[in-house]
């Protein structure tokens, strides 16, 4: 049977790199897959959907018909991945929602494959998210996204237990180099011809892991 994934990138807390591995996730899978749908829930710019029109779409989870509007086109297995860019205003109500509806029992049923990619950080709304998200999630669904250049040591002990996914720190030049709008990982691939360049070796690094991630949820099934 065929399964389709669908990673949701979260966090309570703004500005924690929830965009930039939504953008990073996102050109993989179209790189990789040839086609991607990404959901931008976000308030504040830059956003996902202007760093990638041409796959984004723009999602509300405040009102009851975008809820349903979401959640039609996340329980379908299509086998096209679908990437959401969860904004920290709507973190509680969506997985408000996610537990109402039982969205977990209705995707492993259908064959879809969730993954809550949750962006770390040490204050205490983190730790009270993550822990909620412990009791609601299965524990193969849920894993920590250690971005170095947040999380400036180590975890906290509770999320450093499960799964995790690791984004190294840049120097702060070509943290800004990658934030331009018209900036693309996979096109930065295809033209650089040094391989050696630490960006170049920044983004081959969490593509592979990124595909190591796809690989382990195709084997949860």
């Amino acid at each position: 049977m065929h399964t389709t994934p669908v990673y949701i990138i979260c966090s309570p807390r703004p500005q924690v790199g929830k965009t930039l591995l939504a953008r990073l996730l996102s050109e993989f899978l179209l790189l990789k897959n040839g086609t991607v749908v990404s959901f931008d829930i976000n308030l504040k710019e830059p956003s996902l959907l202007e760093y990638l029109p041409q796959v984004t779409e723009t999602a509300d989870v405040i009102g009851t018909f975008g809820k349903m509007q979401l959640m039609d086109r996340l329980i379908v297995n299509d086998s096209v991945a679908k990437v959401i860019d969860l904004g920290f205003h709507a973190f509680d109500e969506f997985f408000k929602m996610v537990e109402e509806i039982g969205f977990i029992k209705e995707a492993a049923r259908r064959g879809v494959v969730p993954a809550i990619l949750f962006m770390a950080d040490v204050d205490r709304a983190s730790v009270r998210g993550y822990d909620m998200l412990r009791v609601q999630i299965p524990g193969n669904a849920l894993i920590t996204v250690d971005n170095e250049y947040v999380v400036r040591g180590e975890l906290p002990d509770a999320m450093a237990g499960g799964r995790l996914l690791r984004i190294s720190a840049l120097p702060p030049f070509l943290k800004t180099y990658i934030d331009r709008l018209n900036f693309s990982f996979t096109d930065y691939l295809r033209q650089e011809r040094d391989s050696s360049t630490e960006l170049h070796q920044w983004i081959r690094r969490n593509y592979l892991a990124l595909r190591d991630l796809e690989l382990n949820l195709t084997l949860q099934r």
